[in-house]
């Protein structure tokens, strides 16, 4: 993989030759990293399984819980709450234990709602077994970005854009199988959710060793790298930088659209007269549009001093997804997948801004929480409003007038957030015109 540096980012530190027996570290740092790169894809692989899952199944989850569809979009309110909650703490629990500690407990925590929502009982239980599992999945999200840079310092395009493609292919594999694998294990939507635990007790073996042996795999990081972390200025005020704010707003609008898209597009499909398992497989495609594009576009941004172009384009996608879908629901239903797939594409956009807009691991850890915490936090209200004007105006046509509106300040804060500077200048310049 060909190194590659960011219009934005300095070197922390040059690079140091290591000290101690050269023949022993070079071992040491060569399975240690390669152990990182598959944690990595497979801990990306369960950030979304537990919410494109339960969007395939939400008619029979309703009906098998007796849900009303305003509290089925509480329901798709749940994980930007979680991830709102939980998330914030990623910084302090990863500086205590470690990030390798805190993601695979986040990928155990994923493991264990995963069982145990279906077969819990009553609607309290599942809601508390998916926020277990949305609780694991909110660390890892914040802690992705920190990894990266930590170990990765000068490819992080390269390593974003890998993660998010498996975060995009454990998305769509969810979205187009959890229909199929119910109908063969009996029907049952409860085993068709269940099933999605293995792939996150998986995604627990590849840290075990990073935590076990943590002091070796701390020695296993770059030189260079550890010596700029250990000068990094743990005091930076996240909330006194612009562009921290215009990132985390522009974090919150797409994940608006992408969590109605997840909870609500299979119900729009189905409403037009889809099939069921048609619908679950258009979701995927719209999930699976990512796989390819969340590694092109993290390396398109990572080289361009300005990411506003990308961010039009993307919005500009999702109006037209959003207007197919009002006039020709089923009639174009494989291009409005394809569209609303590429505008779902502003999320690994945000995450390499993250990555972008701070020079150290430090930064990007407080950065990645601020704006994933707050922008979480708006967009709770996104997927419960469409289920409320869903339920009271019969229909879509409300509900898709929000989404397109929506998109319209998304382009501009994001243009806004995709300006070339970081936010430890921005907060240097402030503290000193103070």
């Amino acid at each position: 993989m060909a190194s590659e540096k960011t219009p934005t980012m300095t070197p922390t530190a040059t690079a140091s030759a290591p000290t101690g027996d050269p023949e022993k570290q070079a071992p040491t740092r060569a399975w240690a990293t390669r152990l990182v790169v598959v944690g990595i894809v497979l801990a990306a692989m369960n950030l979304r399984p537990a919410i494109t899952s339960l969007g395939a199944l939400l008619e029979e989850v309703r009906d098998g819980l007796g849900m009303s569809g305003t509290l089925a979009g509480l329901l798709t309110s749940v994980p930007p709450l979680c991830f709102a909650i939980f998330g914030v703490m990623a910084p302090r629990l990863a500086k205590r234990f470690g990030p390798s500690a805190v993601v695979c407990i986040g990928m155990a925590a994923i493991a264990a709602g995963l069982v145990l929502r279906p077969f819990i009982g009553g609607t309290a239980g599942f809601l508390a077994a998916t926020a277990l599992a949305l609780a694991g999945i909110a660390v890892s999200n914040v802690l992705m970005p920190v990894i990266v840079k930590r170990w990765f310092p000068d490819r992080v395009g390269s390593m974003t854009g890998l993660y998010s493609m498996a975060l995009a292919l454990g998305t769509s594999l969810a979205a187009a199988l959890t229909v199929p694998v119910t109908d063969g294990l009996g029907g049952r939507w409860q085993s068709g959710l269940a099933v999605w635990a293995v792939l996150a007790v998986v995604a627990v073996i590849p840290w075990i060793p990073l935590v076990r042996d943590r002091s070796r795999t701390a020695a296993a990081v770059p030189e260079h790298v550890s010596a700029a972390v250990r000068r990094e200025d743990d005091g930076l005020r996240i909330t006194s930088s612009r562009t921290a704010w215009a990132l985390a707003v522009f974090f919150g609008l797409q994940a608006t659209a992408a969590y109605i898209t997840m909870g609500w597009m299979p119900q729009i499909f189905r409403d037009a007269g889809v099939p069921a398992g048609e619908a679950g497989v258009l979701l995927a495609v719209t999930m699976a549009m990512g796989v390819p594009l969340a590694f092109v576009i993290p390396r398109v941004a990572t080289r361009l001093p300005n990411q506003g172009p990308v961010v039009i384009v993307l919005g500009a996608c999702g109006l037209a997804g959003y207007a197919g879908l009002f006039l020709a629901p089923a009639g174009g239903a494989w291009a409005w997948a394809l569209l609303l797939g590429i505008s779902n594409c502003a999320f690994p956009l945000a995450l390499t801004m993250v990555g972008m807009r701070a020079k150290s691991s430090v930064g990007v850890a407080k950065l990645s929480a601020f704006a994933q915490s707050t922008g979480y936090l708006i967009s709770i209200p996104g997927p419960l409003l469409v289920g409320v004007l869903y339920q009271h105006s019969g229909g879509w046509g409300l509900p898709l007038a929000l989404m397109a509106g929506l998109m319209v300040p998304q382009i501009v804060i994001g243009t806004l957030a995709g300006r070339n500077r970081t936010v430890e200048d921005e907060v240097a310049a402030k503290a000193a015109a103070a």
